[in-house]
């Protein structure tokens, strides 16, 4: 995707369309979305300290067996169905539209992911975030969420200390936000920060700039930028400190 951004960088703005970076075994699919390569000449396929987000398909009957991440923060978001845990801490969790995980795997977390046959085909990101520091104390978060308003951005994980209901241990922000067809809203932002913005379904225009289904936009300037959506549309904007410190040893997420 080196050529593809489709703004100049005297605007601020780069869009980029649907990654072909994808991983297919059987029922279990994912495309992996790289921030920095919506910016021009980046040198880094993360951006900052958000080192991906990965769509990820399961169907119905899908064990994914207990497997190990060290060194990343994994986020999973699933605006519809289930997504089952379990790990060596004894933890069985059920991840849906009402409930966030935040998995810290730290010096390491061993878990499994599971769709029961009955469950309906899961749709949902996962989103590696590169921590501040090496090897910190692995933890695991599930928390309930807030429900969703349309036309309004929801907080849902930050640095620790936000007022978000889940944190990650660097400088990135989640938000989430439903847009009926028609209607706007501005980007979120942050003094300093940049903003990626994914769509999950649907299609939007930020500052006129069309952005469709499952392409991504990043802003690199501090001026407010308008999402208006051309379709019912389910965004997602990541705040993200570029100066951050990161480290790039996670399993998945470098």
């Amino acid at each position: 995707m080196d050529d593809a951004s489709r703004t100049g960088a005297l605007s601020g703005l780069h869009t980029a369309p649907r990654t072909d970076i994808s991983q297919h075994q059987g029922q279990f699919r994912i495309h992996f979305n790289f921030p920095g390569r919506v910016l021009p000449g980046h040198d880094d396929h993360g951006y900052g300290p958000l080192a991906t987000v990965v769509e990820s398909f399961m169907d119905p009957g899908t064990l994914i067996r207990m497997h190990q991440h060290r060194n990343e923060e994994i986020i999973s978001w699933v605006p519809a169905g289930v997504m089952r845990h379990d790990d060596r801490h004894g933890n069985d969790l059920v991840t849906d539209p009402e409930h966030l995980m935040v998995m810290g795997a730290g010096s390491g977390f061993w878990h499994a992911e599971e769709t029961l046959a009955d469950d309906p085909p899961l749709r949902m990101l996962q989103i590696f975030v590169r921590p501040h520091t090496l090897d910190l104390e692995p933890n695991i978060q599930h928390e309930p969420i807030p429900d969703p308003v349309a036309g309004e951005w929801r907080h849902l994980f930050g640095p620790e200390g936000t007022d978000a209901p889940l944190y990650v241990r660097n400088d990135v922000e989640l938000h989430d936000c439903r847009l009926d067809a028609g209607t706007s809203t501005r980007l979120p932002s942050r003094p300093g920060w940049h903003t990626y913005l994914y769509v999950f379904d649907g299609a939007v225009e930020v500052d006129g700039e069309p952005v469709g289904y499952t392409e991504s936009a990043l802003v690199t300037d501090a001026r407010d930028h308008s999402v208006t959506a051309t379709e019912d549309a389910t965004i997602v904007a990541f705040t993200i400190n570029p100066d951050a410190p990161i480290t790039r040893q996670g399993t998945i997420g470098r």
